[in-house]
């Protein structure tokens, strides 16, 4: 085996935290599971360090859970080009390592990792190759997908061990809920991970004034704003509780991503965002409730309908119905309030649709492994 990295992978922070959460995910999995010698490049690390807070934004090159991590800066160091090279989510390779790839004997794997989609093209575009316009160098199109003939989706081999151990443990669960100052009380617990929405007051109102106790527990971030809000109050900051009828909201700090992860698996129901915390959530196993990243075009709506046909498709049709509606309200980001009380009335048929969803992905096979898979069929 020749000297150096056996993947690189690269990542370009956004707006959000999904991409790097993806792009950790994948380099840890690749580490931990597969063995590989994982280099991840990333171009933001205070981003990165919301999520693992053991990261420092100041070093050029650290260690962290078996991966080595890079700052990706300008000018781009020399660097050797490892045998698999990853772009995660639309990224692009600094020109300089491109022809050190052209150059190597043995031409990497030069893989473009894309976006999740449910939609029906995604299969007949996976795997296709793409042939540089210059140089000795093809990229294929790695889709990440719900069904076969797509990438899979992320999913580490210890997940649901993990889940249910924890939600077996009375204890570990009342440690976990301590660590976050949440007191003890017969409620539903329903954690809320979003983009700016307006459909929140509407929502909270209807919890509000329901007629059981709710707490809705919500990650410092960009749904503050409308939080505060309904409220009456100009700002609110993690720590905070604010009480409303029968609603309590708690701020909670930025959370580790397996902090994250154990709040999924005991709340009641999930409301989240984007890619990263979507999947996270199907594995949880738990009601879900999914606001996509809203795009100009409306090129979002496409996703919600793609991903709602999937997982709609043998449910009774008053338990679809209740699911597309508060999904569809979420998005519109109005009128989620009169969509709530339906939705969770039908929240046993959910659940189980939501067993027969993960079985579904598991024979799809998960996402880090067919990556390995079709790179050692691309390097023999």
């Amino acid at each position: 085996m020749r000297p150096g990295y056996d993947w690189d992978l690269f990542c370009a922070v956004v707006d959000n935290y999904g991409d790097i959460g993806i792009t950790w995910r994948l380099a840890r999995q690749l580490a931990s599971e597969h063995r590989l010698r994982v280099r991840l490049w990333v171009d933001d690390l205070a981003a990165f360090r919301c999520l693992r807070p053991e990261i420092d934004p100041d070093l050029d090159e650290q260690a962290c859970q078996g991966v080595t991590v890079r700052h990706w800066r300008a000018p781009f160091p020399a660097a050797e080009p490892a045998d698999v090279v990853v772009e995660a989510l639309a990224c692009h390779l600094p020109e300089s390592y491109e022809s050190a790839m052209a150059e190597r004997p043995v031409k990497p794997v030069w893989l473009n990792l894309e976006y999740l989609s449910a939609e029906d093209w995604v299969p007949g575009c996976h795997a296709l190759a793409s042939p540089h316009p210059r140089l000795p160098l093809t990229k294929y199109f790695f889709l990440p997908g719900y069904v076969p003939g797509t990438g899979g989706v992320l999913k580490e081999s210890w997940l649901v061990a993990a889940r249910d151990d924890l939600r077996a443990d009375p204890a570990a669960q009342a440690a976990f809920w301590r660590r976050l100052a949440v007191p003890e009380a017969e409620e539903s617990r329903i954690s809320l991970f979003s983009y700016e929405n307006t459909a929140i007051q509407g929502l909270f109102e209807t919890w509000a004034d329901g007629p059981e106790r709710v707490r809705c527990l919500v990650p410092e971030g960009r749904p503050l704003a409308d939080v505060a809000g309904f409220f009456g109050r100009p700002a609110v900051a993690a720590g905070e509780q604010l009480v409303r009828g029968n609603l309590a909201v708690q701020v909670l700090p930025m959370l580790s991503q397996d902090d994250y992860d154990r709040l999924l698996w005991l709340c009641d129901c999930n409301f989240v965002r984007g890619e990263d915390s979507l999947v996270r959530a199907m594995w949880a196993g738990k009601p879900l409730v999914w606001q996509a990243y809203r795009q100009e075009d409306q090129a979002h709506w496409p996703k919600i309908h793609a991903l709602l046909d999937l997982l709609c498709g043998d449910l009774d049709p008053g338990d679809a119905d209740a699911l597309r509606a508060l999904w569809s309200a979420w998005n519109d980001m109005a009128g989620a309030g009169p969509a709530w009380p339906e939705f969770w009335h039908r929240r046993p048929a959910w659940l189980a649709r939501l067993d027969r969803w993960q079985a579904q992905l598991d024979g799809v096979g998960d996402l880090a492994t067919n990556l390995v898979k079709f790179c050692n069929e691309k390097s023999k």
